[in-house]
């Protein structure tokens, strides 16, 4: 496979683009204004408690507060790769040594508790059972105005600030370094049983500090013990710079920063598949074989600079198809199309033969073939898109649930590319295809674009035969409310046509019942809802 990547940048803004086999496959972008917050850490301050949802709020000095739930408080949610297995040979060492972060009075506690005995007596008898530890509440974990330590898992969303957690995740190019922990966890998509034995010796020969845990990331399979042991090297390094941080710094504030767009790009989509990199930006050029050479020593990687005046992305047609991506309807190459609606909560995905009238093996085959096309640019679409939550797909209805099996199972695979952490489930006996994305940052549409003013989200505006009736309507009421009787409505020029040919009858009525005279005049300017009247005295 041919892999190539564009970066872009025009007026501060800079694009990716990561091509394989010259077709499109992720696009991301970065503001300077828009601020990233994903991966960063924070001395916070909590600012409320609230026990009805278990959560609290906390300030990190970002203008908006973040969540941070009672569970995430104890425990990490984060998953920058994918699910891992624990070595089951792997055993808690105790506390964490001085490389680690001291746990959180509220840490501490839960921890004893998970391992304390309770004796309850009945009849006369004691007896000394297994209890499960019962779950702390959010008020016996932080109180208003305590200091924390955070790090942000899920960007802010709409209304929604940051989402928080207590325990770190810090990734590098081959491993993510879990502060707090001891253990030694293998991506679940590395599926070879040998390569992970392989990598499980490996690291029980290393010598790694006390306190911090590691996951072994899904690029990391087949690379030598050595590389494992430079990025080993550069995590313990960096997190003893940010223990260092920590201490000194007042709260609120920032304590480490994740790295740019450029940056991650490198460390987490460059492969042994990447044949290209092109910059069209001396600055970024730069930038990027000074990174490679601290954090990548080793690894040969072509990075270009263009010097061609054309824009990079319109050379290779990127331009048109990523205004594709904001369009509701995708069309596929067969003939068939699929309709993509995203909602806050879900995005629902609707799946049609369109032009594609298939072969003569009759309507299964040609249903089938059109189902697994637009499941493949599905999938696709979603890393595009980089939408989250909840997705609904309703495949076109099919009778051979050898098909159905067969469209699932391909569905899944062409999922499994998709570096956000995915759930599917089985076709549901409606024909539905049930799934959840993670959710990290607001999806490309939401950082593209915003809510119409004119439709305020709907995605459609009255036709012009309601609006007509519309301005009849407060024509009458305007007339009803004053005594002048000569009254302009400015409207539209569809909407002026529409009363001045089909609603003339009805406008003359008006006049007749309430002693007025009316003019409709067109108004180049308007939206087709504005309405403007105007009396003459």
């Amino acid at each position: 496979m041919d892999r190539h990547i564009l970066i872009t940048q025009d007026a501060n803004e800079k694009q990716v683009a990561i091509l394989e086999d010259g077709k499109l496959e992720e696009f991301y972008i970065e503001r300077p204004d828009a601020k990233k917050l994903f991966g960063n850490i924070y001395a916070g301050i909590v600012k409320t408690v609230i026990p009805g949802i278990d959560a609290a709020f906390v300030d990190i000095g970002t203008g908006k507060d973040g969540f941070l739930y009672v569970g995430d408080a104890l425990r990490s949610p984060l998953d920058l790769d994918a699910e891992y297995d624990e070595d089951p040979e792997e055993k808690p060492q105790g506390q964490p040594g001085q490389d680690a972060q001291p746990a959180q009075p509220a840490q501490q506690e839960q921890s004893q508790q998970r391992h304390r005995r309770k004796d309850h007596h009945k009849g006369g008898r004691s007896r000394e059972r297994h209890q499960r530890p019962r779950r702390q509440r959010i008020e016996e974990v932080l109180k208003p105005g305590q200091r924390i330590i955070v790090q942000v898992v899920k960007e802010a969303i709409g209304n929604k600030g940051p989402r928080l957690t207590t325990l770190f995740s810090i990734p590098a190019r081959y491993l993510v370094m879990m502060p707090g922990e001891e253990k030694i966890g293998v991506s679940r998509r590395i599926e070879s049983r040998a390569e992970r034995e392989r990598i499980r010796k490996i690291f029980k020969t290393l010598e790694i500090p006390k306190g911090v845990g590691f996951i072994v990331r899904t690029n990391a399979e087949g690379k030598s013990e050595k590389e494992y042991v430079r990025d080993v090297r550069y995590l313990v390094r960096l997190w003893k710079k940010i223990h260092a941080t920590i201490q000194s710094k007042k709260a609120p504030a920032l304590i480490h920063s994740e790295l740019g767009l450029v940056e991650r790009v490198i460390r987490d989509h460059t492969n042994e598949e990447t044949t290209k990199i092109t910059v069209d930006h001396p600055e970024i050029h730069k930038k990027m074989k000074r990174f490679i050479e601290i954090y990548m020593p080793g690894q040969k990687l072509s990075v270009d600079l263009t010097k061609e005046q054309e824009s990079l992305f319109e050379r290779h047609g990127i331009d048109k198809e990523i205004e594709r991506t904001f369009q509701k309807n995708v069309y596929l190459k067969s003939g068939g199309h699929i309709v993509i609606e995203q909602t806050e909560g879900l995005v629902a995905i609707d799946v049609n033969t369109g032009k594609f009238t298939g072969n003569n093996k009759g309507l299964e085959e040609t249903v089938y073939k059109n189902n697994v096309e637009a499941a493949q640019e599905i999938a696709r679409q979603l890393r595009l898109r980089d939408v989250g939550g909840i997705i609904i797909i309703d495949f076109i209805d099919m009778e051979t649930h050898e098909h159905r099996r067969n469209l699932f199972r391909i569905f899944k695979d062409a999922v499994s590319r998709d570096r956000a952490k995915t759930h599917l489930l089985q076709v549901s006996e409606l024909g539905l295809v049930e799934m959840t994305r993670q959710r990290m940052r607001p999806s490309l549409e939401s950082a593209v674009y915003d809510t119409c003013p004119y439709c305020e989200g709907k995605g459609m505006v009255k036709s012009n035969a309601t609006m007509a009736i519309q301005v009849i309507r407060d024509l009458r009421r305007a007339l009803a409310d004053s005594k002048d009787r000569i009254v302009s409505a400015y409207v539209h020029p569809e909407v002026a046509e529409r009363l001045i040919q089909q609603e003339k009858k009805s406008l003359r009525h008006l006049e007749k019942i309430t002693g007025s005279r009316i003019s409709v005049y067109p108004e180049p300017g308007a939206h087709r809802e504005d309405v403007n009247i105007t009396f003459i005295k």
